[in-house]
């Protein structure tokens, strides 16, 4: 088969409009992208750009390419246009014939065009219609519910397109994959099936394949098995029909595992179709050798919702994933490299890329791959009823979820295709909303009943019958029934920060898999201040404000503050506030979850990243800063853990072990006060097992409590041999109302090389110990850590290549001892009440207890 791109610089023009002239466009690219290059539009990242760049997908925009055929081409007997990607509502013309339209940015269209090419030139061209006013017309014709962005449900596009609660509603229009001539004579490869069958001493590929021949040559087709230490396995069959099957057996396999559970190892399988010699087609495919299940069995809480690989059963660690960029901008396959080996330095093993985004592509996928990354991968279906009683729509969602099945099956780290993202948790609103209307509400749940719980299954079972399904997160697997509930399927637990709910709420729940959950936090200064308007401080506000995309969110971010911490004087304190506090409530949830890893098969909080500069509950902001959520996911995801649960004057201290080896060392554990007194201590040799949860003992401390009023820490190290592997401190009281003292932070730091060194002392308690080198964007090997009196900590950072070297008295140290307050302690308390009982708080409260109510089973009968 040959291929001849198309891709590169092509004409942008507005259609219908004589004052805009023709600008560069680039493919893969979008209209946005190309209108800022040329200078017409400003960065949509700038303060105040918003408004003036919301117009752009309001109309209607062409892009057009003039080409020569490559001669090789004109040698094949079928040629075809293919379209990898459109966004989205669009109609392809070639030599100024109209070969169709595209109705779905997911999927690829083809169109055979042997006979229309010309010897010369030709031209394609790509017309774009508008996506407002295509959603308003969807909504015009049949009006859905939603609770983002009516009329968009008929559309197969990326839903946070048109705006999320941590996203601006700026809905793309371009070709954001890739455009080619694709040829082949005589036969070609259609489709390449690969199934393990696993024997305990080795594995058999069952390769089968589907051809698509237009020959009366004899075929022949060659299977080659690469194992990663470089051997070979290859069998061959002549091509009889156009679906045939191989296996081949693969002795002694080295078998794939999670991150954290063992290696990745990667075989290849490459099929080659040839005749008479003349290699027609070959495609190469990388696979794992692994077992995965999805366990749903019935015990004494319910029923199981976990994991198990190899036969091992899997705690899951990790984060939701959202679209990484707003546009499809060349520089997005770094970051997204970035991002997912950022996932999987802090012992992340999952992650779930949610249905308001997209599928991904296939670097993606084959990056988690050599990671150890799991997928737990929605369909693109979001919080809203779709037209899935339309058998038009219902066709064009089969041929997406068929290709894209089909371009991802084989990937190991692939664990887990689920339908849809919170449509049945929102069926109350879906209620409230076609009040008056039930016939209606009626008809569409008969149809997304059938299509999430049985249609797409069966599409599934025909193209990846060894993957397990999932019909929608949350889900309790049974239609609206017990949606979020604790003793079956998975939850996403909202109650904290949308209803306000206390963050020691979590520690109420033991669900069977939590699959959401977060706080929102700012992102660093200086990611705010590279977008705001230069010399203008005011404009780093302005920049907060449109970056807070959740309606109340500021609100909230005040109200969980101040929660623990006195209500700062300065901006950059509520920065650093607001990333503790995100960071405190998601490792408080983690631990106690991980501490029934028996009961609860993981967690997975939202979200990992972000697609522009905001005010959401990432982790790591659009630049690739670490937040103090990040540093403290290495410390909470640790596959061994060191757990300490304060409950009043008693502390229970737990080792957990999500490792496949047993670890063997001491607990070491002091109460002292904040300048370094030591009031009782002790040492445990210590065990854990394999996958278990071992109680490490339990104390109370009431007396020294009321001595110190609670003014006192808690210090748990765990160590191997001589060697301190982790550290944890606990406070007995809310950090506002302790007396913190001066640290004394003594600070070392050297440059040897690209790596900057630092070591921090402490004369008394420092509480989350934050490093900054300004200017120099360095990822420290630890940061926002805790510091007792009389100890050190020493990190290390690399530095950018290429740049001068810092000067070692640049860094910034700073710890909560250095947040000054903005006014007095009476003042904090009546901010934190005054935000709670406003009608915003109130109501936020008032509406996530309805939703969970309604939810239950027994509010409906």
């Amino acid at each position: 088969m040959r291929r001849q791109s198309l891709n590169g610089l092509w004409t942008l023009r507005p259609v219908g409009s004589l004052e805009l002239e023709a600008v560069p466009g680039r493919v893969p690219g979008c209209v946005h992208l190309d209108l800022y290059a040329a200078g017409r539009i400003p960065h949509p990242f700038a303060a105040g750009s918003l408004e003036r760049i919301a117009g752009v997908a309001e109309g209607d925009w062409e892009y057009e390419r003039t080409f020569e055929v490559d001669p090789a081409l004109w040698d094949e007997e079928h040629v075809e246009l293919v379209c990898a990607g459109v966004d989205t509502v669009a109609e392809i013309f070639l030599n100024g014939e109209r070969l169709g339209e595209t109705r779905n940015m997911f999927r690829t269209y083809r169109w055979a065009v042997r006979e229309r090419l010309r010897r010369g030139p030709n031209t394609v061209r790509i017309r774009l219609r508008s996506p407002l006013a295509e959603a308003r017309s969807q909504h015009a014709a049949r009006p859905l519910p939603a609770l983002w962005n009516p009329g968009t449900a008929a559309l197969r596009k990326v839903p946070a397109h048109f705006g999320w609660d941590w996203g601006p509603p700026l809905p793309t229009m371009g070709i954001w994959r890739g455009v080619a001539l694709e040829g082949f004579s005589g036969a070609r490869l259609a489709e390449v099936r690969i199934r393990q069958e696993h024997r305990p001493d080795r594995v058999a590929l069952h390769v089968q394949v589907q051809a698509q021949i237009q020959t009366a040559e004899d075929l022949t087709l060659a299977v080659t098995v690469g194992d990663p230490e470089g051997r070979r396995i290859r069998a061959e069959r002549r091509l009889a029909a156009p679906t045939t099957a191989l296996t081949l057996e693969i002795p002694e396999p080295l078998r794939w595992w999670p991150n954290g559970l063992g290696p990745q190892p990667l075989y290849t399988v490459a099929v080659a179709l040839t005749a008479g010699g003349r290699l027609l087609d070959r495609r190469v495919e990388a696979v794992g050798l692994r077992t995965l299940a999805l366990e749903r069995t019935p015990d004494r809480w319910g029923e199981s919702f976990a994991f198990v690989v190899n036969g091992v059963r899997l705690f899951v660690r990790g984060a939701n994933w959202v679209p990484t960029a707003l546009f499809p901008d060349p520089d997005r396959g770094r970051r997204m490299a970035d991002l997912l080996r950022s996932a999987a330095a802090v012992g992340m093993n999952m992650l779930r890329v949610w249905g308001g985004g997209g599928y991904e592509e296939d670097r993606f996928y084959a990056l988690c791959d050599r990671l150890g990354l799991l997928i737990w991968q929605d369909f693109p279906f979001a919080c809203m009823l779709y037209p899935l009683d339309d058998p038009a729509f219902l066709e064009e969602l089969r041929a997406e979820v068929q290709e894209n099945v089909r371009r991802l099956r084989h990937h190991p780290s692939l664990a887990l295709w689920c339908g849809n993202n919170e449509i049945e948790m929102l069926w109350p609103l879906w209620r409230w909303q076609w009040r008056g209307r039930g016939k209606d509400l009626a008809r569409l749940a008969e149809a997304h009943e059938r299509f999430f719980y049985h249609l797409l299954p069966e599409w599934l079972q025909e193209e990846d019958p060894d993957r397990p399904y999932w019909p929608g997160s949350p889900s309790s697997g049974r239609f609206l029934e017990a949606v979020g509930d604790d003793r079956r399927g998975d939850v996403h637990l909202w109650r904290v920060w949308h209803g306000l709910a206390p963050t020691t709420h979590y520690r109420k729940r033991i669900p069977r898999f939590v699959s959401e959950f977060g706080v929102q936090s700012l992102p660093a200064l200086e990611t705010l201040q590279a977008f705001a308007r230069p010399g203008e401080p005011a404009s780093v506000d302005q920049a907060l404000q449109e970056r807070q995309r959740s309606p109340g969110g500021n609100m909230r971010l005040g109200y969980y503050l101040a929660e623990r911490f006195r209500t700062p004087a300065r901006r950059e304190d509520l920065i650093y506030l607001t990333q503790i506090v995100q960071a405190e409530a998601v490792r408080a949830a983690v631990e106690h979850w991980r501490r029934h890893r028996d009961r609860c098969g993981g967690v997975l909080f939202w979200q990992l990243n972000d697609l522009w500069p905001a005010v959401s509950w990432s982790s790591i902001d659009v630049t690739g800063r670490w937040k103090a959520l990040h540093y403290a996911a290495r410390r909470f995801f640790d596959p061994v853990l060191l757990s300490v649960a304060v409950e009043g004057p008693r502390v229970a201290l737990f080792l957990i072990n999500d490792t496949r080896e047993a670890w063997t060392g001491s607990i070491r554990w002091s109460l002292e006060t904040f300048t370094g007194k030591v009031l009782a201590e002790g040492h445990i040799p210590a065990e854990a097992p394999p996958l278990s949860v071992q109680p490490m003992g339990v104390f109370s401390f009431a007396p020294h409590l009321r001595r110190h009023r609670r003014a006192l820490a808690f210090i748990a190290e765990r160590w191997r041999g001589e060697r301190l592997e982790s550290r944890q401190v606990a406070l007995f009281a809310p950090e506002k109302d302790l007396p913190l003292p001066d640290p004394g932070l003594h600070v070392t730091a050297t440059v040897c090389g690209e790596v900057l060194e630092v070591e921090v002392r402490a004369q008394a308690l420092a509480r989350f110990v934050a490093l900054d080198l300004p200017g120099i964007d360095v990822r420290f090997s630890d940061n926002f850590f805790d510091l007792p009196a009389g100890r050190a900590v020493r990190v290390h950072g690399r530095l950018p290549p290429g740049g001068a070297a810092p000067a070692p008295q640049a860094l910034r140290v700073r710890s909560l001892a250095d947040v000054r307050p903005a006014g007095p302690r009476w003042l904090d308390r009546a901010r934190r009440l005054a935000l709670r009982l406003s009608p915003g708080g109130l109501a936020a409260a008032l509406a996530m207890r309805l939703l969970e109510s309604l939810a239950r089973p027994e509010a409906r009968s």
